[in-house]
């Protein structure tokens, strides 16, 4: 008789390259494969502890030197708007939203391509061209959805969020928005407005990406009340941002490759059906 074990999911490493928030330092990712009948619950704990998808593979800064990147996520009940963001929403109040499946559109992908044009000409993502963006878009093996805006009075797309329905939340997967209308503070918005979808669904939490200290990219997580931060092998509430530049920037802030994937928490392959 043949007894077949479970087979574990398998971790690698990438070579360093450099990094796109922080100068003169050196980026590394862990990451494994998200695919088979365990995907979804892969995905639900591994977003857990700190990794983002990017269609089917989940992965997590693995710096030799550097933990600045740190995964972020807002608790829902612990979050308080300020006045800024009360704005931000009235200003906004023109936009309809719509959910639909996870499926690329011509008006998605002009409005990807002003945007990368816009503020991320020099990015990793800069030559994607439409087959690419339509991969990115729907080659997911987990529950996700494409979620537009579109300004009521004239009908033309502004802001898109690809977002993935986790069992504790919204992951902010990637999203894009017209770059011509700054005083609207889009990207604010489409968060602000996940806070709220959340909320109404009975989700505790909003996945936001990475939030790295001392990047000006990165900077505008930090603004968000209930914000919380995984770090050391747990999430943990930003209290003061500034603390943070020290900590992450320490040569001994990184545990070694072996220890973190060692550490890992891998959901139950076979779980009992009730």
């Amino acid at each position: 008789m043949r007894h077949t074990l479970p087979i574990a999911p398998q971790f690698y490493v990438t070579a360093p390259q450099p990094c796109p928030y922080l100068a003169d330092r050196l980026e590394r990712k862990l990451f494994t494969a998200l695919q088979g009948e365990g995907a979804e619950r892969l995905n639900n704990s591994l977003s857990q502890q700190g990794f983002r998808r990017s269609q089917n593979v989940l992965y997590r800064p693995s710096c030799t030197d550097c933990s600045a990147c740190l995964s972020a996520r807002i608790d829902v009940a612990a979050f308080r708007p300020s006045k800024s963001q009360k704005r931000t929403v009235k200003r906004n109040a023109h936009l309809e939203r719509r959910a639909t499946s996870p499926w690329a559109s011509d008006d998605q992908y002009e409005l990807f391509r002003r945007y990368l044009d816009e503020r991320h000409a020099d990015g990793g993502m800069a030559d994607m061209d439409v087959f690419e963006f339509a991969a990115m878009i729907e080659e997911t093996p987990i529950r996700s959805r494409v979620v537009e805006y579109s300004d009521d009075r004239t009908g033309g797309l502004t802001a898109v969020s690809l977002t993935d329905v986790l069992e504790d939340g919204l992951s902010m997967v990637y999203s894009f928005y017209d770059p011509h209308q700054p005083q609207n503070s889009l990207g604010t918005y489409m968060i602000l407005d996940h806070i709220e979808i959340a909320r109404e669904a009975g989700l505790p939490y909003v996945y936001l990406g990475y939030w790295v200290p001392g990047s000006s990219k990165m900077g505008y997580k930090a603004k968000f009340s209930g914000l919380e931060i995984y770090f050391k092998g747990r999430w943990q509430k930003v209290k003061d941002p500034r603390k943070y530049d020290r900590i992450t920037h320490h040569p001994l802030s990184t545990d070694p490759i072996a220890e973190q994937v060692a550490n890992i928490q891998l959901p139950d392959r076979h779980p009992t059906r009730g």
